[in-house]
């Protein structure tokens, strides 16, 4: 058979299976046209790559597929598919199902919109396809679905469609190489949840904390050495590499509750602005293996587990499973050595995790206590917490009184000095003396709020 023959033969086979598809419908579907029309191969022949991502990376694929067609252009503009039960059909199944019974039509795109900050969000695509072109010319439909928690679709996807697998394996490649090229989570300071519906997992952006190192009161070196220990290794991280020595490092603060150790974790996300900063605390500590993943993608990175005590004995993973611990020391063993990756970890209980860090050396490399403010430290911590107010009182006989308090006490004393002094003189400067400070420390005294000492984390018995 000739060239001319085997092209009639192509013709004529196209023509029979675009009536049979005809038939089966009984009518034309522009949806089925769209798709077709621009892959110019019956729907048959149409090969879909798929990659499945969290729910938080919404924004980033969508970033990724514009940053691609501005590389290779648009071909056929955006649009969506229309029709009920779309959340319960893949892509492919909704396109069949269009072709055979009509169900699904061409429609608008489907938008919502995701955080891509802590104060900023983003028009995202929720269900929509777009035609362009590979990088070897041939054509493509790229399509967005994002998540749906409500209907049980806990991931959003990307697909692309084309007559060929390694072409629609190239370009899901080249969108993923350009979603972390342009990635909305770096730099950000990120904290893991979990979500009222069915209890999924969720990334919530959070403001970075901007502390100087004036408000941070711990005793003499102390603070120079957990700086030296995370910021001065960021610091020097590249001329560290080059002279064979590890970045990745382990930072335990411990001492009793109320002492400044989140504050001073506060303190650092802002000394490290250009660091990922992922925090984990209650339950979400049990996406601790992501959140290590998500920090060696995005480092340099610090990972915040805050009272780590909690998980020591946690076996929520059933009977003999290990402890929650155990999981974190592993992700911390996952990271490279040479990944920019600080793990700081914070707890009140030091002696609870002793052992377990003991056996696995190297996890965490410098632990550094957070004790109970002595007395430079009270007077300075008053001080502090009176800046904005005139402090008239002798501060001498107040840390004196105050011996095996937190600087949360500290805080909240000011704070009662100063509505006992809006109480006494409402429309005036906020001017707190010896006796708003005076009356405010014998009520916190007071044996009814023994309670309250103990939820400031105040040890002394008063």
């Amino acid at each position: 058979m000739g060239s001319t023959e085997r092209d009639l033969a192509t013709d004529l086979a196209r023509i029979i299976r675009a009536t049979a598809d005809e038939v089966t419908t009984g009518r034309g579907s522009e949806l089925i046209d769209r798709v077709t029309g621009h892959l110019a191969a019956p729907l048959t022949e149409v090969v879909v790559v798929t990659r499945n991502w969290p729910a938080w990376e919404h924004a980033n694929i969508q970033r990724g597929v514009e940053a691609y067609l501005a590389e290779h252009g648009t071909a056929v503009d955006w649009f969506g598919i229309a029709g009920g039960q779309r959340t319960h059909e893949d892509l492919i199944g909704m396109l069949v199902i269009a072709r055979k019974q009509g169900t699904f039509e061409l429609g608008s795109v489907d938008y919502t919109t995701t955080a891509i900050g802590p104060e900023d969000a983003t028009e995202a695509v929720q269900l929509g396809l777009v035609g362009t072109s590979a990088p070897g010319g041939e054509p493509v439909l790229v399509a967005i679905r994002g998540a749906n928690p409500q209907w049980g679709q806990m991931e959003c996807r990307l697909e692309v469609l084309a007559t060929s697998r390694a072409t629609a394996t190239g370009v899901r490649d080249r969108v993923e190489r350009l979603m972390a090229e342009h990635d909305v989570l770096r730099g950000q300071v990120l904290a893991f949840g979990t979500s009222e519906n069915r209890g999924n997992d969720l990334l919530t952006f959070l403001p970075r904390p901007t502390l100087g190192g004036e408000e941070v009161v711990l005793p003499d070196g102390v603070l120079d050495a957990i700086e030296q220990h995370t910021v001065g290794i960021a610091r020097h991280g590249e001329r560290l590499l080059a002279a064979g020595q590890h970045l990745k490092r382990g930072l335990l603060l411990h001492g009793p509750p109320g002492t400044g150790k989140t504050h001073t974790v506060r303190y650092l996300m802002g000394r490290l602005p250009g660091n990922t900063v992922i925090i984990l605390t209650g339950t979400a500590m049990r996406f601790v293996a992501k959140a290590a993943e998500l920090a060696r993608r995005l480092q340099p990175s610090v990972v915040v587990v805050e009272d780590v005590d909690l998980i020591a004995q946690d076996r929520s993973y059933g009977p003999g499973a290990h402890p929650l611990l155990f999981t974190l020391l592993d992700a911390m063993d996952g990271v490279g050595g040479d990944a920019d990756v600080t793990f700081l970890l914070t707890t009140n209980r030091a002696s609870e995790l002793e052992k377990a860090l003991a056996d696995r050396p190297g996890r965490v490399d410098l632990a550094v206590e957070i004790p109970l403010p002595d007395a430079v430290g009270r007077e300075a911590l008053l001080r502090l917490y009176a800046r904005g107010l005139k402090l008239t009182a002798d501060l001498a006989p107040i840390v004196a009184a105050t011996e095996g308090v937190t600087a949360s006490f500290a805080k909240e004393l000011l704070r009662r000095a100063s509505l006992l002094s809006l109480a006494a003189r409402p429309d005036a400067d906020v001017a707190v003396g010896d006796e708003e400070l005076t009356t405010a420390l014998r009520e916190m005294q007071e044996a009814r709020s023994a309670l309250t000492r103990s939820l400031l984390g105040s040890s002394a018995a008063q």
